[in-house]
């Protein structure tokens, strides 16, 4: 878990798929350099949606978002589950590797991982 300075945000990974996630990130500098760099444009509150972004597909997922990885080339995405927590501190799950995205649309496989993380339920502690 990463958290911002003001701990109003955070940053987990999801326990089931931690190790292909970290495999991902710890690939080499640059995954690792741009995870860092993901990471703090969400835990300082920016909007970039060329970075990190809903996947607003239906009602079902609306809380999920998508971590993108050198688009224009392997395309990569972690699919994440967004939550608050009672005492009001914004949660993003980092939940599914999808190591290549292959369109510029949402295809079958990424809206079937879009609509498997909607349906995810998490508790933190």
């Amino acid at each position: 878990m990463i958290s911002s300075h003001d701990g109003r945000r955070a940053i987990y990974i999801d326990e089931e798929n931690w190790e292909s996630i970290i495999s991902y990130i710890k690939k080499d500098k640059s995954h690792e350099k741009k995870f860092k760099y993901i990471a703090e444009t969400i835990l300082e509150g920016y909007r970039n949606c060329d970075l990190y972004d809903k996947e607003d597909i239906n009602e079902h997922c609306k809380d999920v978002t998508a971590m993108k990885f050198f688009k224009g080339r392997e395309n990569a995405r972690i699919y994440c589950k967004e939550m608050t927590t009672p005492k009001g501190t914004r949660i993003v799950i980092a939940a599914v590797l999808h190591p290549g995205k292959k369109s510029q649309k949402n295809s079958q496989v990424e809206r079937n991982i879009i609509n498997r993380v909607g349906g995810y339920e998490y508790e933190i502690d």
